[in-house]
């Protein structure tokens, strides 16, 4: 399992709201659109787009985002490396969720299709 204690503390106290504009950035730059980045949010976190935009109108630290958030059952599928860390070793359950949301976010701005991203093809 990977240590990642060096900057759990950053991470929790992160407000999501000024991280947004990054991911919409990095998607957009590569051809994708809001749209989807909200469906990749949405399948992560079980948000609706009302809920978003309240996290998005507030000062929601990453640690309310996720403490709020449904987890899908199916987030335990991603796996790789973001930021130099394997998400799958990741200890810190909220720092695994921030890296799971950012491999997502990745993954879109890559050109990687939907179904695959969202791991239904790989749903029982």
């Amino acid at each position: 399992m990977t240590d990642t204690s060096h900057h759990d503390a950053k991470i929790a106290k992160m407000v999501f709201r000024s991280v947004y504009p990054h991911y919409v950035k990095k998607v957009e730059t590569k051809g994708r659109t809001v749209a989807e980045l909200h469906e990749v949010i949405t399948w992560l976190t079980g948000y609706d787009e009302a809920a978003l935009q309240h996290h998005l109108d507030n000062d929601t630290t990453f640690e309310e985002f996720f403490a709020g958030a449904t987890l899908n059952p199916h987030a335990h599928l991603i796996t790789g490396t973001i930021c130099g860390y394997r998400v799958e070793e990741i200890t810190n359950k909220l720092t695994q969720q921030a890296r799971y949301l950012d491999k997502l976010v990745d993954e879109l701005a890559k050109g990687r299709k939907i179904d695959k991203i969202l791991r239904t093809a790989l749903s029982p």
